[in-house]
């Protein structure tokens, strides 16, 4: 059997996936992505867009700091200054890249940079070797290339490998093209630029017509080895790439995809359902691989196909993605060797004292709800993995409400320290409730998203609290869990209410 070819897995979420409206993350929210990423099997991590702010350049230095196997990437215009913020930024990494950009079609070359071609190959000598003299990896992508003239994107591939580039990424930006012309393109920069045997061909698809994951197949079909995705397909726009639809896409049908990649599939679900929880972005029941309904059967003739065998109607299994049965197991009398046990059975291994805290809220939950799922547990620790001290805190929450008067809210914040009461009614207990924090803390945002959803199935199932603010045009979301939905909310619209600045010290 001839080995398989490696198909390089770069993931974006936490740089083009946090372009979409209301995906912002904080610090912590993006160290603990990085974190499941890389314990994924992940090869690339862009981990941000280092001259963009001073908070995408800690965040790329901070996951350079803790990702342990997978190369930390910062993107970088091809413009010295970008280049080192990004630079500085990884030089913490076991493992960086640099990976720079410029438009080469001519709708962006007459529109968008008002440059010439030959000013645009020059400008790509200039940052692929002045790149290459800061880091050993670079990667060099023709912004809107599969819009750009034949003859130019060759020059413009030909330059960049020449100045140092070890990667050549050809992007759909605008998620235009189709798999049978993409497949083409590729095919015909590696027939037509001399020195393309001295990097690795990547492809970075966007979904604008539904054809993000079908391109980027058709690409390594053409010899792109290299593709760079988001999990749940996050992205501006329409999205980008969906990682669990390629990787499963080549772990089930490697009789047509003779490739591999170094994901654990088993570790997708948790990846899912991490990324959706902390930007907001809800997925939707019927996405493909890690939607909730993938592998739910409710036809009759599917159903009994199911009992009879499962592979009549299931070309992969829940538990190839990690997705477990929610087994009633833990509860307030579960002891710490049981709960230590079910933390493994779910691929979590932590520290005494992680572990420690993690028992504490654990029967903290149980005192509450009365049957513990696996779910509820996964969403404890990936709550307290993502909490950061706040300005703002809630101290204490009393909601009146009912058939008769107007709901009112009773409540207690500590702001910086200082302990503030509010008494405010609204036109239901959830408006009266944010009612009270406006009028503690002052803002003029606006709010765009309020979701509530049910971590398990029960009336005592944990809340799952999504709430996206529109600060002038800034678009923060904050996201919390509780069995109490008011508090869930409570803390929910308090973490956005956090990210809006100004209120931290």
């Amino acid at each position: 059997m001839t080995k398989k070819d490696k198909i390089i897995i770069f993931d974006t979420t936490l740089r083009d996936g946090e372009q979409s409206p209301g995906a912002t993350m904080n610090m912590n929210e993006k160290i603990l992505i990085a974190q499941t990423l890389d314990k994924m099997g992940v090869d690339i991590i862009e981990a941000g867009f280092a001259i963009a702010s001073k908070g995408d350049f800690e965040a790329v230095n901070e996951v350079a700091k803790v990702v342990k196997d997978a190369v930390v990437c910062s993107l970088a215009r091809a413009k010295r200054p970008d280049i080192d913020a990004a630079s500085e930024a990884i030089k913490t990494a076991k493992n960086g890249r640099i990976h720079t950009f410029i438009s080469t079609s001519e709708i962006h070359l007459k529109y968008q940079i008002k440059m010439t071609e030959e000013e645009v190959l020059e400008a790509i000598r200039d940052s692929v070797s002045y790149s290459r003299n800061l880091c050993g990896d670079v990667e060099w992508s023709g912004m809107d290339a599969t819009r750009t003239r034949d003859d130019f994107l060759c020059k413009a591939v030909e330059t960049a490998i020449n100045a140092g580039a070890t990667t050549i990424n050809l992007p759909d930006t605008v998620g235009y093209t189709t798999p049978t012309e993409y497949a083409e393109l590729i095919q015909m920069v590696r027939n037509r630029v001399p020195n393309i045997d001295k990097a690795i061909i990547s492809v970075h698809c966007h979904d604008d017509l539904g054809l993000a994951v079908a391109n980027s197949l058709a690409a390594i079909g053409a010899g792109a080895r290299q593709i760079e995705c988001t999990i749940n397909g996050l992205g501006e726009r329409a999205g980008n790439t969906a990682l669990e639809e390629i990787v499963m896409a080549i772990k089930t049908r490697n009789d047509a995809l003779p490739y591999e990649t170094n994901i654990d599939s088993t570790q997708i679900i948790r990846a899912s359902k991490l990324v959706s929880t902390i930007t907001g972005f809800v997925v939707q029941n019927n996405k493909a691989i890690v939607g909730s309904n993938a592998f739910a059967h409710e036809s009759g003739i599917h159903q009994d196909g199911m009992l009879k065998n499962a592979s009549t109607y299931e070309i992969m299994t829940p538990e190839s993605v990690g997705l477990h049965k929610s087994e009633l197991v833990m509860g307030k009398h579960s002891g710490r060797h049981a709960f230590k046990k079910k933390l493994e059975e779910l691929g979590f291994n932590l520290g005494d004292n992680v572990f420690a805290q993690a028992f504490a809220d654990f029967k903290d939950l149980a005192d509450k709800k009365k049957e513990i799922y696996d779910e509820d547990i996964i969403a404890l620790l990936d709550n307290n993995a993502i909490k950061v001290v706040e300005a703002i805190e809630l101290e204490s929450l009393q909601i009146i409400c009912g058939s008769d008067g107007k709901p009112q809210s009773n409540l207690e914040l500590n702001i910086k320290g200082r302990v503030e009461k509010a008494e405010t009614t609204g036109d239901g207990p959830v408006d009266a409730l944010f009612n009270g924090i406006k009028k503690l803390v002052p803002h003029g945002a606006k709010l765009e998203l309020y979701q509530v959803h049910a971590v398990t199935g029960g009336t005592d199932a944990q809340a799952e609290v999504t709430v996206r603010l529109n600060n002038d045009g800034r678009i923060v979301t904050g996201n919390s869990r509780n069995t109490d939905t008011l508090v869930a909310s409570a803390l929910a619209y308090l973490a956005a209410v956090n990210k809006i600045g100004g209120l931290k010290e």
